[in-house]
């Protein structure tokens, strides 16, 4: 990543002073043309660095030069840090080589104050091995295939140009190009199995977020429910529920009014509370509730 080379330019030269780009070129394992680029980007953004030419010519840094001084106020520093860590939880690459680097530029000992872990406890391996593919696809242009099961179980095999990641509702999720549908989808990665990277590249286009339809089935829109649960379950009420929509009653239950996305899966999350929850509204959804509870009481007859 350019990026971080950039950083670790600077790096160099203000450990060593002053570098060839031949040496630079062979550390990076790229051309001295692109290290001259990044000499001018570098430049561009405020750096004092400049190339000689000669015996003893080379890359270096004007005398005196101090990065945390020159560039980036106090604030603009710790942000900096703060966004770094907050990377380290999607896995990003060498992010804590950059991220101690940086640290010792801006004279910071105290900087790892912050952990972010989007992970689930008891995250396995497979896991972290699907995470690492979907990076590298999305940072290398790169598309993959996989199994994808939608919210009704149903399998299909998918073919797409990957384009983010996002965490949202205590879930993840992928956008990109379906090349299996031909168009911008999103996907739960928890139904994302058997995930492949695949050699085929692609030019990655601007993403129109108003635009991207969810998955079939998934969230095209909102029903409101008004529920009441037991006081034993606060803990999760408020794990789950935004303070506003929550009504405490005088005997200890709790009041909730709730917009989720629709689907079958809505069913299974209000039984997930067992015998602490009451769906007051819709009727609909509460006769639903009633009817697999009526299920469930047969099987064990």
């Amino acid at each position: 990543m350019q990026i971080n080379r950039l950083f670790e330019i600077v790096y160099i030269l203000l450990d060593k002073q002053i570098v060839t780009a031949k040496e630079l070129a062979r550390h990076f394992e790229v051309s001295s043309r692109t290290i001259y680029r990044d000499v001018d980007t570098l430049s561009s953004a405020g750096i004092p660095i400049y190339a000689t030419q000669g015996k003893n010519g080379g890359i270096t840094l004007l005398d005196n030069f101090v990065l945390n001084k020159s560039v980036l106020s106090e604030d603009e520093q710790n942000e900096i840090l703060i966004a770094l860590q907050s990377l380290t939880a999607t896995g990003y690459p060498i992010i804590d080589i950059t991220l101690s680097k940086l640290s010792s530029f801006f004279k910071k000992e105290n900087y790892n104050w912050i952990e972010v872990d989007f992970s689930s406890w008891g995250s396995n391996e497979h896991v972290k091995e699907k995470f690492e593919i979907l990076k590298n696809a999305i940072i290398n242009n790169k598309i993959i295939t996989f199994e994808y099961y939608n919210s009704k179980g149903e399998k299909t095999n998918r073919k797409i140009e990957p384009i983010k990641l996002r965490f949202k509702a205590k879930s993840w999720y992928l956008k990109g190009f379906c090349l299996t549908k031909n168009e911008d989808r999103t996907f739960k990665i928890t139904r994302m199995f058997d995930v492949k990277l695949t050699e085929e590249l692609y030019t990655k286009k601007h993403l129109d977020e108003e635009l991207i339809e969810p998955e079939k089935n998934e969230v095209d829109n909102l029903i409101n429910l008004k529920l009441r649960f037991s006081s034993s379950v606060a803990y999760r009420i408020y794990d789950e529920f935004d303070k506003e929509a929550i009504i405490k009653n005088k005997d200890g239950s709790f009041n909730v009014d709730a917009s989720l996305p629709r689907g079958v899966w809505i069913y299974d999350y209000i039984l997930s509370f067992g015998t602490t929850i009451e769906v007051l509204e819709p009727i609909k959804v509460r006769e639903v509730i009633k009817s697999k509870l009526e299920d469930i009481i047969n099987k064990y007859k």
